[in-house]
């Protein structure tokens, strides 16, 4: 299974694609989209490069799946009202591309690559390069796109299974009341 994983960012957004086959892993691709270039005051613009710039990879690398960093509130509520709408032009653009889109803390993130959720970014990039096999270490932006890959190779058939088993005793436990109440 192929996965494209983001950190969404509004002046730069990270991407990472991995490979899973099991528990094997292998790199495919990781990056920074930025919009620098554009200036702060040119939102609708800067939203777009980030659509269209998670289309192109998603279209170029073809992703079975994706996963994206989930936003906490910042100190900032104008900063955490930004970077939300940076996150919603990611996400649009994942389903517009057909992608089903799993959801991942920053501290689910780490415990899945670091092994604790209290990781420095300095240790996330160590480790993806670590489970990877890179060569060097990748950006801190692109460490944390393929540390949320990583994580849905991890965690994501298990929850899958777990929905899975919820839809079953659903099922189950509806036709055993149903049986009963005739």
């Amino acid at each position: 299974m192929r996965i494209l994983g983001i950190d969404p960012g509004l002046t730069t957004t990270g991407f990472g694609v991995v490979d899973a086959d099991g528990h094997a892993l292998r790199y495919v691709a990781s990056g920074t989209i930025n919009t620098r270039h554009l200036g702060t005051g040119n939102l609708p613009a800067r939203l777009k490069v980030l659509f269209d710039g998670i289309a192109e990879i998603a279209a170029r690398y073809q992703p079975d799946a994706s996963a994206v960093e989930i936003i906490f509130v910042n100190v900032n509520p104008q900063s955490t009202l930004l970077l939300g709408q940076a996150r919603g032009a990611c996400v649009t653009s994942l389903v517009n591309s057909n992608l089903t889109v799993a959801e991942y803390t920053a501290l689910q993130m780490k415990k899945a690559v670091a092994g604790h959720g209290q990781a420095a970014k300095a240790q996330v990039q160590e480790m993806v390069k670590r489970l990877l096999d890179l060569p060097g270490l990748p950006g801190a932006d692109a460490a944390d796109a393929l540390g949320i890959a990583i994580t849905h190779a991890q965690v994501g058939r298990s929850m899958a299974r777990l929905a899975q088993a919820a839809e079953l005793s659903k099922t189950h436990a509806g036709t055993y009341r149903q049986g009963r109440s005739r």
